[in-house]
This record gives structure tokens, sequence and C-alpha cells, in this order.
């Protein structure tokens, strides 16, 4: 298993604790719950992008 494969799965543990935080926020009725459920948003987007591409380059490296 590569270094980058990890690391895409590490988008996932990140978007759980930022979805954690923004929930906690929202419930306190502090500010800032929008900020962390965007950047929940954006590693579960982060995630799928990098898993996209690497397929794209293992499917790259294999047809070679």
């Amino acid at each position: 298993m590569k270094y980058y494969k990890i690391f895409q799965y590490a988008y996932l543990v990140f978007a759980v604790l930022f979805i954690y935080d923004g929930v906690s926020k929202w419930n306190d009725g502090t500010n800032g719950a929008y900020i962390s459920l965007g950047l929940a948003a954006l590693a579960v987007f982060m995630f799928f992008f990098r898993r996209k591409f690497s397929k794209k380059y293992d499917n790259r490296d294999n047809s070679n």
C-alpha cells in the first residue's frame, strides 16, 4: 500500500472530526459551526477527488 492511499483516508478522519466540532458548536450556540461543517464537506470532496485520480494513475501505470 502506497503512502498516498493512506493519506486518502485521512481526509475521512478529518471530516468526521470537523462534523463533530461543527455539531458541538451548533448545539452550544457559538460561532464557527458553518466553517467546521464547510471544512468537513471539503474533506469529503477531497477524499473522492484523490480516490478518483489515484485510480486513474494506477490504471495508467498498469496499462503500460
